[in-house]
């Protein structure tokens, strides 16, 4: 491998020579073989030796987040700041990789309550593994809190539970977050108490704020501001190529992030002109049309600019790893497009180009269940937002004559 980097024998030599040279050459094959340009290849393996050169003899094996800073302070009056910092993010992957990076468990507290709650929500209730992850992540926060304060989760009360709103979501969530956090810990605590893990009466106790159906607006953007975002990415480099077809796919089929970066090559027809869509909460398939904007968009992607990786995924990462794209990264996309462009909306994120499709499908004049079809949802209830969107037909209320009557 060193000798596909360097062409100078002592160079070669040195880094051959030098210590852990199995470990690092294993390191830089697997990284060529992810899509690793040359350039960052060179700098990489000059890294790693640097790195390797400190090592102590009970260094190997197991590393730590405090062994590797003492490595990089005994490194840095050597090196400039740059490459200091630059040395960490090199050397952490690679212990990873090896297998050397070790961190210290942080116990969850009432670990065996949550992992039961997981298995319940997984075996019993067949919830989506995104709703399992995220109701996993705020019980696990609620349970931790009770930990650091001294609670037991056998004799909780309904002052700890409104404690645990007061002290540590007070600053950290919105008023529609406390609701979901709410039905969240009734859910749990209901199942806790199945098993006598907490009081019977503690879910029915907790009460959270009224919430109205409709009471809030979606948060679209203007059309004109998906147009400007589409034209945002008209380059032919792999990015642009990239972000242009997954933000058709947004604005013009309403997806969920999720579903764009769960889209695989073969899911995209274009002999049949059809597009199948593994809905994420309906967890069942959709097949739209291909529409000509969208599969011109997929075919300069995917024929002329997509790397030749072995994944199925449609979208891979423009930098290597050249791994699919998550769905946070299609967050991101989007989110940095928009601040680029100075757009003014309440959210800048894909959903928001999921309510512009609705709503630009709501003016041109289709039925809530057309759009709830469009969008997968399961019943127009989820749709009906859309109506209070409807500006022509407000100004055509606000015109309205109510002959004389004030």
């Amino acid at each position: 491998m060193f000798e596909t980097l360097f062409s100078d024998e002592a160079t070669i030599a040195r880094h051959r020579d030098g210590p852990c040279a199995l470990e690092r050459e294993r390191y830089l094959r697997y990284n060529a073989a992810v899509g690793a340009s040359m350039l960052t290849q060179r700098g990489r393996a000059r890294a790693l030796l640097l790195v390797a050169q400190t090592l102590a003899p009970t260094d190997p094996g197991r590393v730590s987040a405090v062994r590797l800073g003492e490595l990089i302070e005994s490194i840095r009056p050597c090196v400039a700041p740059r490459t200091a910092a630059n040395l960490l993010n090199i050397a952490r992957p690679w212990f990873k990789f090896l297998g050397w990076w070790h961190e210290p468990i942080v116990p969850i507290s009432f670990a065996a309550q949550l992992d039961a709650f997981v298995a319940w929500m997984c075996d019993e209730r067949g919830l989506t593994p995104c709703t399992v992850e995220q109701w996993r992540y705020r019980t696990a926060n609620f349970l931790r809190w009770c930990g650091q304060s001294g609670r037991e989760l056998a004799a909780l009360t309904l002052e700890d539970v409104d404690a645990y709103f007061v002290t540590y979501g007070a600053t950290r969530w919105s008023r529609v977050s406390a609701g979901h956090i709410a039905k969240m810990l009734r859910v749990f605590f209901r199942h806790a108490a199945t098993y006598g893990a907490c009081p019977a009466n503690l879910a029915a106790s907790i009460l959270s704020h009224r919430r109205y159906r409709l009471e809030t607006l979606p948060y679209a953007l203007d059309w004109d501001d998906v147009r400007r975002l589409i034209a945002s990415a008209s380059g032919t480099t792999e990015i642009d190529l990239r972000d242009r077809a997954i933000m058709l796919l947004l604005a013009v089929y309403g997806l969920r992030r999720g579903e764009v970066a769960a889209l695989r090559l073969e899911h995209v027809d274009f002999g049949h002109r059809q597009l199948h869509i593994e809905r994420l909460k309906r967890r069942q398939p959709q097949i739209y049309p291909l529409v000509a904007s969208v599969a011109r968009a997929l075919a300069q992607y995917i024929e002329g600019a997509r790397p030749p990786v072995d994944h199925r995924a449609v979208f891979i990462r423009a930098q290597a790893p050249r791994l699919p794209i998550s769905s946070a990264a299609v967050y991101n996309i989007v989110s940095r497009r928009l601040r680029t462009l100075d757009v003014k909306a309440a959210h800048l994120g894909p959903h928001a180009l999921r309510h512009a499709c609705a709503s630009k499908l709501l003016a041109d004049g289709l039925t809530l269940k057309e759009i709830g079809d469009h969008l997968g949802h399961r019943s127009t209830s989820s749709t009906s937002i859309y109506t209070k969107v409807d500006m022509v037909g407000l100004r055509e209320v606000g015109e309205f004559d109510l002959g004389g009557l004030q």
